[in-house]
């Protein structure tokens, strides 16, 4: 019963326009997964659903059928305070998580206060051969470990991943520009060196050059390790 509630809900939020936006940023969902709730109204309904005792339900309810159900799913997670509790729901869930949008905004803040316990979680997760629990791992290492628990390691870690899927490529540019912005002077040898293959070094350097975070100066000199494209 449950299910259907938030199914119905779903529906009545519907917002046409906003359906076609998602399916032409959503190339990884089929039309018919789709139904069109923004953003904010899904965080709303998430909320309300964690408060629920009966949560525990959807939470258990995977496959999920429409791509609403998974951001909610990516929200009520996002928003735990039980640590090892919020792990092995993440856990659990990420086989499942099948497109960047839900991958990339589960955030469950209560990782940020267990970082020390979070790092064997992104071992997993990266070492993992599921797409988006590797941008997930991926994203992790972005968001927690390049400011004041940076380690040299992480980089070398993420430069070590080899991938022929696109959206973890595009996570490995986008953690590798970030950590330009952050951590220029331990991140830069592993550009110069080209640890990463040249699709996606290409791409770390373009975002860098698109970011307001980097200076113009360090923009000019990373423009200079491109990797030209071979003629044939």
């Amino acid at each position: 019963m449950m299910l259907n509630e938030i199914r119905e809900e779903l529906f009545r939020l519907q917002d046409p326009e906003y359906r076609q936006l998602q399916l032409r940023i959503l190339p990884t969902k089929a039309p018919e997964t789709v139904i069109g709730v923004r953003t904010p109204e899904l965080r709303g309904l998430a909320k309300r659903l964690a408060a629920r005792k009966d949560a525990g339900e959807f939470l258990e309810a995977l496959p999920h059928r429409y791509f609403e159900e998974d951001q909610l799913h990516a929200f009520v997670l996002s928003g735990m305070k039980d640590f090892g509790r919020c792990v092995e729901l993440v856990r659990r869930f990420l086989p499942f998580v099948d497109n960047w949008a839900t991958c990339d905004q589960m955030s469950p803040k209560v990782f940020g206060k267990h970082r020390k316990e979070l790092l064997p979680h992104i071992a997993e997760w990266i070492g993992s051969n599921q797409t988006y629990a590797i941008r997930f791992g991926i994203g992790m290492l972005m968001e927690h470990f390049l400011e004041e628990d940076f380690d040299p390691v992480y980089p070398e870690t993420v430069a070590g991943i080899r991938s022929g899927e696109y959206y973890v490529n595009m996570m490995i540019a986008w953690y590798f520009a970030t950590a330009l912005a952050k951590q220029y002077r331990e991140v830069l040898p592993l550009i110069e060196e080209r640890r990463l293959d040249p699709w996606t070094h290409n791409k770390a350097i373009q975002k860098s050059v698109e970011s307001y975070r980097i200076p113009k100066e360090h923009k000019a000199y990373l423009k200079t390790l491109r990797i030209a494209r071979a003629k044939g």
